[in-house]
């Protein structure tokens, strides 16, 4: 009997320790998250400004980041947002390009024929707009942006908790970008893109240690050129 009772102490005892380890290494963990993303933002607070500073920059282009697009073809409410900022920010003489950069690797959908649609249906020439058919992350369209568009001086526009990470990467990569954010609302399931984003700056923290190339390259299409060139439709 005395057998068995120690067996069950030991057993207990070797439970109680693993519970303890496990909240250890939680914890070491949550403080990691939390130290990077906290560096990543107070890193390029400063980068983040309004369109009127942003007029000044004279930018090579301003990249709009994809957001996603309905069954219908429509941009999204947060895609719809940046589109309608990146527009004004042409209008009101901060780049002459835009620079539109999304997924379009599946078949049946497509972001940037899309955004750039709607950026000509508000009267930007079609040779005034790039497409990044292979923006399938915030790194690889930021990367593809100086690689591949050659731009050295860019307008990010974004929602402001992608921001931070899209600057990071910017620096991170050695391209001078501000970045101008689009949050005229707040939008449903914002709690969890905050928690999500929490993960995806560590993430792209890591990947800009090591900085690797873009998922997809190619030629160089500078962005000074006609935009009509990326047109696939």
């Amino acid at each position: 009997m005395s057998k068995h009772k120690g067996k069950m102490k030991g057993s207990f005892i070797f439970l109680k320790t693993m519970v303890k380890c496990s909240f250890f290494i939680l914890l070491i963990f949550f403080i990691i998250l939390i130290a990077i993303n906290t560096y990543v933002k107070n890193s390029v607070e400063d980068r983040i400004i309004s369109s009127i500073e942003a007029v000044n920059l004279k930018a090579d282009c301003i990249l709009v980041l994809g957001a996603g697009v309905r069954a219908d073809g429509t941009p999204s409410p947060m895609l719809k947002d940046r589109l309608l900022e990146g527009i004004a920010l042409y209008d009101m003489g901060a780049s002459d390009r835009l620079l539109m950069s999304g997924d379009n690797t599946k078949k049946g959908y497509d972001e940037v024929n899309t955004m750039k649609q709607y950026a000509i249906d508000h009267g930007v020439p079609s040779e005034h707009i790039f497409m990044d058919h292979a923006g399938i992350s915030t790194y690889d369209s930021i990367y593809r942006a100086k690689e591949i568009f050659q731009a050295e001086k860019i307008i990010i526009v974004s929602q402001k908790y992608h921001l931070y990470r899209a600057l990071y990467i910017s620096d991170s990569l050695g391209v001078d970008a501000y970045g101008v954010s689009a949050d005229p609302v707040i939008y449903a399931g914002q709690e969890f893109r905050e928690i999500r984003e929490i993960v995806a700056r560590t993430k792209d923290f890591v990947k800009c240690i090591i900085k690797p190339p873009a998922s997809i390259l190619g030629e160089a299409i500078p962005v000074s050129g006609d935009g009509n060139v990326t047109n696939d439709k």
